[in-house]
């Protein structure tokens, strides 16, 4: 695997593990390498997973708008909590992140979906995102 698909992988953890308990990012992030102490943990994974995860929560104000705003018939708080966090994540970075190419935010996003959530969910990331990515980088 990929060192920043293994990555977002451990960012989604962290998010969720955000999301359900209302730590602090430091918290999760902390809590969240403690229980990956028996495992390999590359800087420079280490160093994207912290990053993803403290800039969606530096931003998760307008990363929530930018998802309500296009998750038609969809509130925030009724999605499923890896569908929401994955969304976060993607959509930080097609915001914020315009040195990662957009169409590897969305697909990273939705093989994420699938792989933790549904092949459904995998259509509906795809659609929000590839919205919110028509509006924050035109051609």
């Amino acid at each position: 695997m990929r060192k920043r698909t293994k990555a977002r992988e451990y960012a989604l953890q962290s998010l969720y593990l955000m999301d359900l308990t209302g730590d602090k990012p430091e918290e999760a992030l902390e809590n969240f390498w403690l229980s990956q102490a028996d495992k390999e943990s590359d800087g420079e994974v280490r160093e994207f997973t912290n990053g993803l995860v403290q800039g969606v929560a530096r931003y998760l104000a307008v990363v929530d708008e930018g998802i309500s705003k296009y998750a038609t018939n969809w509130q925030l708080k009724r999605m499923a909590v890896v569908d929401r966090n994955i969304l976060r994540m993607a959509a930080y970075e097609l915001l914020y992140c315009k040195d990662i190419p957009a169409k590897v935010s969305i697909n990273e996003a939705v093989n994420l979906a699938k792989k933790f959530s549904g092949i459904e969910a995998g259509k509906f990331v795809n659609g929000v995102l590839d919205k919110i990515k028509i509006e924050s980088r035109p051609v």
